[in-house]
């Protein structure tokens, strides 16, 4: 079976978002355990999770897309899943591992993607 080109480059991109998760959670666990606060380490950890989840949404769009694939909704919700993603998990890892207090302030505008994201495949599910 041959994937379309947006399956498959998302089906990558999950793979190794997935792999950074994985990695990053296990740093934020050994490595930055004994040097960071509790709160800044429950911050990076939020970053974490947020990351894991929506890899495995993302992976989840990369299936409805392989269903769809006529659907620009889909890719659309997609790429904002991946975006809203990396500014929301990645704004908490700098925040933590450089000690940047502003970059709080941009985490919302990930967090804000990530829900117009799963919004719209919800639309682009029940309407295409």
């Amino acid at each position: 079976m041959k994937l379309e080109k947006n399956v498959k480059l998302f089906l990558t991109i999950s793979s190794i978002m997935m792999a950074l998760a994985i990695a990053i959670g296990a740093f934020g666990a050994h490595g930055l355990k004994s040097i960071v606060e509790d709160s800044l380490l429950k911050t990076y950890n939020t970053g974490v999770e947020y990351h894991f989840y929506n890899t495995l949404g993302l992976f989840a769009a990369s299936f409805i897309m392989y269903l769809k694939p006529n659907s620009r909704k889909v890719v659309v919700a997609s790429w904002l899943i991946l975006v809203g993603m990396i500014i929301f998990s990645f704004s908490l890892y700098f925040l933590v591992i450089l000690n940047i207090p502003v970059l709080g302030a941009i985490t919302p505008i990930g967090g804000t993607l990530l829900i117009i994201a799963w919004v719209l495949l919800a639309i682009s599910i029940y309407k295409d």
